[in-house]
């Protein structure tokens, strides 16, 4: 059944907009329409500016999708949309979009958690049978699961605060560099030496899979502000030096997380997802620490780990082939933990688990 099923998938839950069709696990089009340009002036993503550009894009980016697959909305036997977590206006705009296409044309309609998609997609890239263990590291997650079944996680650690890829962006905001931060860091670090400044391991001292990044970027700051009190400003070795040292602490924290996680999950599956997974250093390092706990390591291509809607399509037909269907009842949620049994990792309030 799943070979046969063509689904489109749309996403919209911060700053890419995005739609694609699949036919069983290949990937007919994929079509993904950043927003860096709009937010460039503010150092990082303005909500209501990403909303607004989803709203004005989405059926854009559809129709080529569509085009782009060489099918109709009639060849479709389902829509499957991101329904959170994200920024509330541009989940609200793909939910919306999604309904009333639903609406138009009877398809069943699917929604879907962001967070699963990115967790499913080496099943999609790799056909990896479940159970594994998935590292999420991304600009706005960063979360050990045990996936094993579309709606069957458990999490087993994770970021207390910020996420690795937002610290990176962060550091790229301390240092002058443009946004996204990840690739602008990377790149200074490769000219930097790791070793030259002394910045922390966060949580390396204390058990378990949780990680904490907030401090890390708190010493780089100061570090920064030292160097620029004591010569009156950085020069590029400093800059490429403090982004070397700051990689290095953050792979790390990753890698002996990572170990600790296999260990106890007994997993022989290791996959990473996420836009931080393309960072060379890190992925290298997760890459070795697989191999010495003997499992297999999976990291989608660069375009699968990023937000994508390729991953919603896949995420929303395995949801289907459960059973699963939504009405047009389907709420956009800009919280939505994927293991709702365990303890939030960065508190609750009234709209739920951050994480």
């Amino acid at each position: 059944m799943m070979d046969t099923l063509t689904f489109l998938g749309i996403e919209s839950s911060c700053d890419d907009t995005a739609a694609a069709v699949l036919r069983g696990s290949a990937i007919l089009s994929s079509v993904v329409e950043g927003q860096t340009a709009l937010h460039a002036a503010f150092g990082g993503v303005v909500p209501e500016i990403a909303a607004r550009a989803h709203a004005e894009r989405l059926d854009i980016c559809i129709e080529a999708a569509l085009d782009q697959a060489g099918v109709s909305l009639a060849d479709l036997d389902g829509i499957a949309v991101t329904a959170g977590p994200g920024l509330i206006g541009g989940v609200l705009s793909g939910v919306m979009c999604a309904k009333g296409l639903a609406a138009a044309t009877g398809l069943p309609l699917v929604g879907v958690n962001h967070l699963a998609g990115h967790a499913l997609t080496p099943r999609l890239t790799d056909g990896v049978d479940y159970p594994y263990l998935m590292l999420l590291i991304s600009g706005g997650h960063c979360q050990f699961l045990t996936v094993r079944g579309p709606e069957d996680f458990s999490r087993i650690g994770g970021s207390i605060d910020d996420a690795p890829g937002e610290a990176f962006d962060k550091t790229a905001k301390l240092l002058g560099l443009p946004q996204p931060g990840g690739p602008e860091v990377e790149r200074e670090a490769a000219k930097g030496d790791p070793k030259r400044f002394a910045f922390p391991r966060p949580l390396l001292d204390r058990p378990g899979c949780d990680m904490s990044f907030s401090g890390l970027k708190t010493a780089l700051l100061r570090q920064r502000d030292a160097l620029v009190a004591a010569q009156g400003g950085l020069t590029r070795a400093d800059r490429a030096d403090i982004c070397a040292g700051f990689q290095q602490a953050v792979a790390d924290v990753l890698v002996e997380k990572t170990r600790r996680a296999l260990k106890v999950s007994g997993a022989k599956v290791l996959a990473v997802a996420g836009g931080v997974a393309a960072n060379t250093l890190i992925r290298a390092g997760l890459q070795r620490v697989a191999a010495e706990a003997g499992a297999d390591y999976v990291a989608p291509p660069l375009r699968l780990c990023t937000d994508n809607a390729a991953m919603i399509a896949w995420a929303g037909m395995e949801r289907f082939r459960m059973g699963a269907r939504d009405g047009m009842d389907l709420a956009a949620r800009p919280r939505w933990p994927l293991d709702t049994t365990a303890a939030p990792l960065i508190g609750s309030g009234k709209k739920g688990a951050k994480a």
